[in-house]
């Protein structure tokens, strides 16, 4: 057979062995897993955040993703845009004598089209090199938001980096930030974070997912946009949270899991107490619960948790669940062997 094939000829009979292979592995899955990221996924906490670094961070992460898909799962991908979004908003006050100004609705899909471009380079190239004969492909996603949503007066969601409270509350005076003490003696810029109400391409990308194809989207939780009195959409200033719209993606694309990596290993009750404890499992009941006695703050796991509940309340699936873990966890994760899984009553 390769004498009368040639090489070339063999690599299509592997390559094409492989696509049947994989397609087999995905008509197991029973409904699409939505993997949300966090913005550590590409930029850490304690670097700078510059290009090569984010590239750097996104070829790992990409791998732990690629690992994921290798098992046979199919994926629709999210991500969060905080410290990157922070940056380029510092970017446009530094340079405003020189430029015009950018609104925050922008430097958000400036973000998003900048982070879906790695992370589909990235992955794509990981996939090719593993032999996996699929195309990732990132979409510019616009979120609806209510223009009324008391978040506006309210600003919860931390952006950029974090400031030595000397530092912090001197940047706080000359620039008029809202600052918020996001660990002992550390502060962190919050901008308003509204609840998404629904995904503008909603429609595009659920037909998309239910042909099988491997998606980045609603980064940073979406473009925040909202309705004039025409019923236009116009942007409005804001940083969605990833979690809530990846809870309501998970929904509309009819997700059997949601996943949410992030730095920690999962959810823990007295976090950052000498009681702290992390729980394997926990039910709807058991998390709000949890909630209602304030053992996840609003600024770390309290949104996370949230879209928790906002997925599995709505889940139109036989048997949805959510999985929070780290990031390096994500697939013993989905084999239950790490990270906190919750699951309806």
């Amino acid at each position: 057979m390769q004498e009368l094939l040639g090489s070339r000829g063999c690599r299509w009979l592997v390559g094409g062995a492989l696509r049947a292979r994989y397609s087999r592995r995905i008509m197991k899955d029973d409904g699409p897993i939505v993997i949300a990221l966090g913005g550590n996924a590409i930029s850490r906490e304690n670097e700078e955040g510059n290009i090569t670094q984010q590239f750097q961070r996104t070829r790992q992460t990409v791998a732990l993703l690629a690992d994921v898909i290798e098992a046979g799962h199919h994926l629709v991908i999210t991500h969060g845009n905080g410290p990157q979004v922070g940056n380029v908003l510092r970017r446009v006050e530094l340079a405003a004598k020189e430029v015009y100004p950018l609104p925050l609705d922008i430097c958000g899909a400036d973000t998003q089209g900048g982070m879906g471009y790695m992370i589909a380079q990235c992955l794509n190239n990981e996939l090719r090199q593993r032999g996996i004969a699929r195309t990732v492909t990132a979409i510019i996603t616009m979120t609806e938001v209510a223009p009324d949503d008391p978040a506006f007066h309210k600003p919860t969601k931390p952006i950029g980096g974090h400031y030595e409270r000397e530092l912090g509350e001197q940047m706080q005076k000359l620039y008029g930030w809202q600052m918020v003490e996001t660990s002992t003696g550390r502060l962190r810029r919050v901008v308003p974070s509204p609840i998404p109400v629904e995904i503008v391409e909603i429609n595009l990308i659920r037909r998309l997912a239910r042909a099988g194809e491997l998606l980045v989207v609603c980064g940073g939780g979406g473009i925040p946009v909202t309705r004039n009195d025409d019923g236009d959409l116009i942007g409005i200033e804001a940083v969605i949270d990833k979690d809530r719209s990846a809870a309501l993606l998970a929904n509309a694309v009819e997700a059997s899991t949601l996943l949410i990596a992030t730095s920690v290993e999962g959810v823990a009750l007295d976090f950052a107490t000498p009681t702290q404890r992390f729980v394997d499992r926990m039910t709807v009941s058991e998390a709000r619960q949890h909630l209602a006695d304030k053992q996840f703050p609003a600024g770390s796991m309290g949104p996370k948790v949230g879209a928790a509940l906002d997925f599995l309340e709505r889940s139109s699936h036989a048997s949805p669940r959510v999985i929070i873990s780290a990031l390096q966890q994500m697939a013993d994760a989905l084999a239950g062997k790490a990270g906190t899984r919750i699951e309806r009553d």
